[in-house]
């Protein structure tokens, strides 16, 4: 493999830059992707001999130089050449490019770590947080915004991830073979290339696409692979710093407290998967408490590895041997052998007692038989129960460090693991439940006309009346007579009965909140609340504050839309005001949570306008709560892309208006960001340690505004103008009637679900016409496939030109100065018009789509040119990325590996529409090598959904 010309990558996704401004500093990672490339090199020779190696370097370096040399003549021998190849050399070629990149990442990843590894810890996340907050309001002030941490990473199964499991695996096995440094020419290095060579071939002889569509099971595989590193590697060393990092500046957190903890939706979520049903929720709980109830064996294990501590030495502890006699009294708990071996270390019996119990919480689970007091554990609560016994009985013996160290971390760990790993969200599409209110109260006949017809403030007081009754709607009968639901609105209303066996199971824990997709007003969260009340999760039979009273679920509107983000503080007032529902936030601590849906937002409006409609919500949900007395946790649904809320996420989180952090936040985890973050521990420590520090600095010190109220309000003033401008701009093409034809003869996203990235259709159920009913999700990918990224800038330069030309340049230079919101949003556009090339997709257009469409390319070339333009003149730079030189060059030089696939894509896709449009069946082969275009385009890029 040709060794020169270096395939250096930039950091599109990690929140350090791994390279500074010096050109020499990463020779290392330089040295790595070239080390890792001659390996491939050879394997490629091995596979397909000297002729595909000649290839790929031809290719390479034509491209090379048309990109460099701007020439569209050699571009348009290169695209020549690529079209004609035969599919026996296209498919083997796009492959080759397509492990550049991937192993190209791999060397990225590994190189990360290195950096952080030598970073020295004072300059680490939370170090320089904590220091800074006690500089500003001192220990006291530390000590609050630690009371109040409750930060949740939410993975779920969005499907933008278009790596395998398998070829992920062996990537890891490449990174960890990388991690340790060997000397050039030496025999470990030998033998070091030797194992990368073959990781390498094994990786080469890997199908990267998916013959079968995930199963949400399959899914929730995924993730647990991720927890059970992060809660056995990563969380022991990220809460032992934390706590000795607080200790040393005056605060402390209290003994359960888990700052920072993970839900999943995977099994959850139905918003328009048919294939998550109740059924589906079981069996995703229960492997979710298998892998609990294994990791919390392997800690326990480990502990009883060390705490070998003898009675000879310290004597019997009463309270800890009546423990003990209580756990004896099952004759399964602990065997007679080990009760011999560690009749004189009553920690180790304690710990196996303990043991045990999880074995036969692991058979209850199975078997589905009733909690035995005693024997199994009810929830993760009754395992706390029993550490609180083992710490205070080793203080009671002197051993105060290893209460507070070994054990207190372990408990910690399992505090935040439970019986159920990750808290499950369960979100459902508000219709869903109108519809099954609907049968509810038509049956009852007490209403003027069908439930369907009354309008949405109808709605809000027919509910708002029965939520406040005592009487049950339809009670029993709702079981027992099968005409009173259909078989759609049986499937909405039974995962509420599977959310209360699953409270019965798991403990409360297991399933918290209930989130209602395109909630457009308060009926949509009271139809939830209803049937919930219904199917016993709610029982509000006393009055407000009464003892009798319960609710185990807690509701979350889900604003996605512009229409519903200017409403959000109205909808928060309209059901604060309503007893019934106030009494169920009080039941859940005084807490509302709300999310806030980045994708559709960007989608309906642009990504200015959706992304200062967020903001504004923000400031009008937290003046809600305050009012109310209530606790506001938003959660954030953002994607790996610009155009889905993705971005730098300690730059998003302190981005917030001021007051919205009181130490709880949201937000998800999706897609290939998952394994970006978290595949090599460091790493995903380092994403731990930032989305903890920018909680404590925004909750500790965000209070206020940053600026005084005049610049607030004139700042908000000038991004309205801004937002105004860049909204009608990108209205005038999202209402272009011929959108939807140019946006799937641009783009391959008819091909996307034939990837089999995930369980859930690229389409709502609700709606199929045109655009409207396409997800967020393959509107982002397939723009980017096409190298247009409209989502991600579409707009900006019409909204910043409006607002500049009305004598608001100095304005916008302040706010870009000023406010941390608009300085983050001009720097994700910034990144995206970067990674935007209109050369590439102007042969996407020309080569697919219909030439009366071409205006419409005209168009976004138009904004394309102007959005730089305007970006350029605002932030000083002669050319975008000017002020990240490392990212500039690195972009450039993926591009001449990137360009190749993108020509073979637009080739293939050629080919498999001449074919349908013949009516010939599309040969298999044809579409694999299209498929592997996707997968290609999609590793050069990176952060594509």
């Amino acid at each position: 493999m040709p060794e020169t010309d270096a395939f250096p990558v930039p950091t599109l996704t990690s929140e350090f830059p791994v390279v500074g401004d010096d050109p020499h500093i990463d020779a290392p990672l330089r040295a790595s992707v070239r080390r890792l490339s001659t390996l491939l090199g050879r394997t490629l020779s091995d596979q397909h001999g000297q002729e595909l190696l000649d290839l790929v370097e031809q290719v390479r370096q034509l491209t090379k130089e048309a990109k460099s040399s701007g020439s569209t003549a050699t571009a348009r021998d290169v695209q020549k050449r690529l079209a004609e190849l035969p599919l026996e050399q296209a498919t083997p070629l796009t492959r080759a490019f397509t492990q550049y990149f991937l192993l190209a990442n791999a060397a990225e990843q590994v190189y990360r770590v290195r950096a952080l590894q030598e970073r020295p810890t004072a300059e680490s996340w939370v170090p320089r947080a904590v220091q800074g907050v006690v500089d500003k309001v001192g220990p006291e002030g530390l000590q609050e915004a630690v009371d109040s941490l409750d930060v949740r990473l939410v993975f779920t199964a969005h499907p933008t991830e278009a790596s395998r499991r398998a070829v992920l695996t062996k990537l890891r096995r490449i990174s960890d073979l990388l991690a340790t440094e060997t000397a050039e020419g030496s025999v470990e290095r030998r033998r070091q290339d030797h194992d990368l060579s073959e990781a390498i071939e094994g990786l080469w002889l890997t199908d990267e696409l998916r013959r079968d569509r995930p199963t949400p099971q399959d899914e929730a595989r995924n993730v647990l692979y991720y927890l059970r590193q992060l809660y056995l590697q990563t969380l022991p060393g990220f809460l032992d710093d934390l706590r000795e990092e607080l200790r040393a500046k005056g605060a402390e957190l209290s003994e359960r407290q888990v700052p920072l903890r993970f839900g999943s939706w995977i099994g959850g979520d139905r918003d328009g998967n048919p294939f998550v049903t109740a059924q589906v929720t079981r069996e995703v709980l229960q492997l979710q408490a298998e892998a609990a109830i294994d990791i919390a064996t392997q800690v326990i294990n480990d502990l009883i590895s060390d705490l070998s501590i003898s009675s000879v030495l310290t004597g019997d502890d009463e309270e800890l041997r009546e423990s003990l006699r209580a756990d004896l009294a099952f004759e399964s708990q602990v065997d007679e052998n080990q009760q011999r071996l560690f009749e004189q270390e009553p920690y180790r019996l304690k710990l196996g007692a303990m043991r045990a119990k999880l074995a036969a919480t692991r058979a209850r689970l199975r078997s589905g038989d009733a909690h035995v007091d005693g024997k199994d554990y009810r929830d993760g609560e009754e395992l706390q129960a029993d550490f609180e016994v083992l710490r205070a009985a080793l203080s009671r013996h002197g051993a105060h460090k290893v209460a507070d160290g070994t054990v207190a971390i372990a408990q910690q760990v399992l505090a935040g693991s439970g019986l159920n790993l990750a808290t499950l969200d369960v979100r459902e599409h508000s219709e869903k439940h109108h519809e099954v209110a609907a049968r509810l109260f038509d049956r009852v006949g007490e209403l003027d006309r069908p439930y369907a017809e009354l309008s949405r403030v109808e709605r809000t007081d027919v509910l708002s009346s029965e939520l406040s009754s005592r009487r049950p709607l339809v009670g029993a009968a709702i079981s027992e007579d099968e005409t009173i639901l259909d078989d759609a609105t049986r499937t909405t209303y039974g995962v509420f009965r599977e959310i209360r066996e699953a409270h019965r199971s798991y403990g409360t824990a297991a399933i918290e909140t209930y989130i209602i997709s395109m909630t457009h007003g308060a009926d949509d969260v009271l139809a939830a609340a209803l049937l919930a009340r219904e199917a016993g999760l709610i029982t509000l039979a006393g009055g407000p504050g009464s003892d009798e009273n319960r609710a185990d679920i807690g509701f979350a509107p889900l604003l996605e839309e512009v229409a519903d983000l200017r409403s959000s503080g109205e909808i928060l007032e309209r059901l604060f005001s309503d007893p019934s529902y106030r009494e169920i936030v009080r039941l859940n601590g005084d807490r509302q949570e709300v999310m806030l849906g980045y994708s559709d937002g960007n989608k309906d409006a642009g990504v200015i306008t959706s992304q200062w409609e967020i903001h504004q919500a923000q400031r009008s949900l937290r003046d809600a709560a305050a009012r109310h007395g209530v606790t506001l946790r938003l959660f954030h649904g953002r994607g790996g892309s610009v155009g889905r809320g993705g971005g730098p996420t300690y730059d998003a989180i302190l981005a917030q208006p001021y007051g919205v952090l009181e130490g709880e936040i949201k937000f998800t985890e999706q897609g290939e960001v998952i394994s970006d973050k978290y595949m090599l521990p460091t790493l995903a420590r380092e994403n731990l340690d930032l989305s903890l520090a920018a909680v404590i600095e925004g909750s500790a010190l965000h209070t206020a505004p940053r600026t005084t109220p005049e610049q607030l309000d004139r700042f908000g003033e000038v991004m309205q103008q801004v937002s105004d401008a860049a909204f009608t701009r990108y209205r005038t093409l999202a209402d272009d009637p011929d959108l939807p034809e140019y946006f799937v003869t641009s783009t391959p996203v008819e091909q996307l679900g034939d990837l089999n990235i995930g369980s859930r259709p690229s389409k709502r159920a609700t709606s199929d016409k045109g655009l409207d009913g396409l997800r967020a999700i393959p509107w982002v990918f397939g723009w980017t496939q096409s190298r247009q990224i409209v989502p991600g800038w579409f707009g900006a330069g019409s909204g910043l030109k409006a607002a500049r030309e009305a004598g608001l340049e100095p304005d916008l230079h302040e706010m870009l100065k000023h406010w941390h919101f608009f300085r983050s949003l001009i720097s994700n556009v910034e990144m995206t018009l970067a990674k935007t090339d209109m050369q590439i997709a102007a042969h996407y257009v020309h080569s697919l789509v219909p030439e009366r469409l071409w205006p419409l390319f005209e168009r976004i070339r138009e904004e394309y040119e102007l959005s730089v333009a305007e970006l350029e003149r605002l932030t000083g730079v002669l050319e975008l990325l000017d002020n990240q030189p490392v990212l500039k060059r690195t972009l450039a030089v993926r591009d001449r590996y990137l360009d190749p696939i993108s020509y073979m894509q637009v080739a293939m896709l050629q080919r498999v529409r001449a074919a349908a449009a013949a009516g010939e069946e599309v040969d298999p082969e044809l579409q694999r090598a299209l498929l592997t275009t996707i997968n290609g385009v999609a590793a050069g890029l990176k952060n594509t959904g």
